[in-house]
């Protein structure tokens, strides 16, 4: 349930890599909502990228990013598919990296310099029609923070988010996503009535391609955190959002653009700019737990997205799954992403 659409379907597009080794890399192209994007976004890997990478050899994993930029920038200015295309070519890369880190023998977060192997997580996705009994479940599942969708008229988000407050402990905290659903003067009285509402982030207020002045009039009007950053794609604009002074969490999806490639060094400009950086992500175990490496791999105090919401695709595409402990997961020591897709536990949901 989101302030523009209900998502019923939790659909996801996977690829597999191989090399002339038999070494394989697993990754994740973004396509959650509307559902039917997901044969799209397969049937793009199929006839545009697997032709570029079948015998295509490397000795970096950034080279292939960058030459599947190039061989299709043309294709996404002629198509108008730059986001599609850019999203393939994000699943692929952190297949790439996948397959480097298992040839390697290493995690992926200790290939890209990690030190550490447990990061905070969050539960995404609660709805306020139920938000109260979704949280409780969170908690019992060990999670320590929460985050709320927000958006459907400002006198229900604000009962929603003061009945969840208060039932909330002194070590937990209180997100609310409004998923781009108001207008400036929306957003500023939102956020007038909300000055008691204890929030560690405002996820996108505004819509994301808003003005500048827009964004700024807001941060400077609240105490509230604004976060954003799952709908910004390049460096360019990601740079400039980084610098803005408005943003004060920043939230790539690594599916949606950039896979690891791209990411990496924008996500050490986010930190270097004092800035949270805390990973977007909807969708199913392969990307998660990708995003998970890529957070563990720069350090920060940021947190991971999990969507709450009941996802046979999370678990069965990503065994084992790292457990959720006291509000932070553990990644395994195994090479690369260090989990497996099950064939058996999503033979049912596969469509050809």
């Amino acid at each position: 349930m989101t302030s523009f659409g209900n998502m019923t379907d939790r659909p996801a597009v996977i690829v597999r890599l191989e090399d002339q080794d038999g070494v394989e890399g697993w990754g994740e192209v973004w396509c959650n909502y509307p559902a039917c994007g997901a044969e799209h976004r397969a049937r793009l890997i199929a006839t545009v990228f697997a032709p570029l990478l079948i015998g295509y050899s490397f000795e970096a994993p950034q080279e292939v990013f960058d030459y599947l930029t190039e061989r299709s920038h043309v294709l996404a200015i002629q198509t108008a598919e730059i986001g599609p295309i850019a999203q393939c070519i994000a699943g692929l890369d952190i297949a790439v990296w996948d397959l480097t880190a298992r040839k390697s023998g290493s995690p992926l977060h200790r290939l890209l310099g990690g030190e550490v192997s447990s990061v905070s997580i969050y539960a995404s996705g609660v709805n306020p029609t139920d938000a109260p009994e979704t949280i409780e479940r969170a908690r019992r599942d060990g999670f320590r923070a929460f985050k709320v969708k927000i958006g459907f008229g400002h006198d229900e988000d604000l009962a929603v988010l003061s009945e969840v407050c208060s039932g909330l402990t002194a070590d937990e905290r209180l997100m609310a996503d409004a998923n781009q659903a108001w207008t400036i003067e929306q957003a500023r009285e939102f956020v007038d009535r909300a000055g008691n509402v204890p929030l560690s982030w405002l996820e996108e207020p505004l819509r994301a391609d808003r003005p500048d002045e827009e964004w700024r009039a807001l941060a400077e009007q609240t105490s509230i955190p604004i976060a954003a950053g799952e709908n910004v794609r390049g460096q360019f604009d990601f740079e400039h959002k980084i610098n803005s002074g408005y943003l004060s969490v920043v939230q790539p999806d690594i599916c949606k653009w950039g896979g690891i490639s791209a990411n990496l060094p924008i996500v050490r400009d986010i930190l270097a700019a004092g800035v949270r950086y805390c990973p977007h992500y909807l969708g199913g175990g392969i990307g998660l737990v990708a995003s998970a490496h890529l957070l563990a791999a720069v350090g920060g105090d940021g947190t991971l997205e999990l969507d709450y919401n009941t996802n046979p695709l999370r678990e069965g595409l990503a065994n084992p799954l790292p457990a959720v402990r006291d509000g932070a997961i553990t990644l395994t020591g195994e090479p690369g992403l260090g989990v497996q897709p099950d064939p058996d536990r999503v033979r049912e949901f596969v469509v050809a």
